[in-house]
């Protein structure tokens, strides 16, 4: 079994908050990450898949075909957008790094998973102190 991971990147904008929540409520719970105007971040995208080594051509895919899929069904969706009302698979969420990562496994995994490979993980950084990993 080998593991093989592409990064992509993207800048985004967002809010934490709740809606039904007061600015200071959302502000106790969120910090500075429910200002009303906004704020952004530069995210690194890494996807990892799994499987083994065609011998034919000596990949476990395509990385070529996996880039495709991750900058159509993510990256050009998401970058330079802001995820709580630009985005449509972030619609109704709380646009928190899990729920990034979880949404963008969702977006791709039936995709990735035609490549004889299996999505593996998921991963957003979001700061160089923060990142989120998700395995399905």
């Amino acid at each position: 079994m080998i593991y093989l991971t592409r990064r992509e990147r993207f800048n985004a904008a967002h809010r934490l908050f709740k809606k039904e929540w007061s600015d200071e409520k959302n502000f106790e719970v969120f910090g500075k990450c429910s200002n009303p105007n906004w704020h952004g971040h530069n995210y690194e995208l890494f996807v990892t898949i799994k499987g083994d080594i065609n011998p034919e051509t000596g990949f476990v895919v395509n990385l070529k075909v996996l880039s495709k899929i991750v900058r159509e069904k993510v990256i050009y969706k998401i970058d330079h957008k802001n995820l709580n009302l630009d985005v449509d698979f972030m619609k109704g969420k709380i646009t928190s790094a899990e729920n990034i990562a979880i949404a963008i496994w969702e977006e791709i995994e039936k995709d990735v998973n035609q490549l004889d490979c299996q999505l593996h993980c998921v991963k957003v950084v979001e700061t160089e102190n923060n990142s989120i990993e998700y395995y399905g």
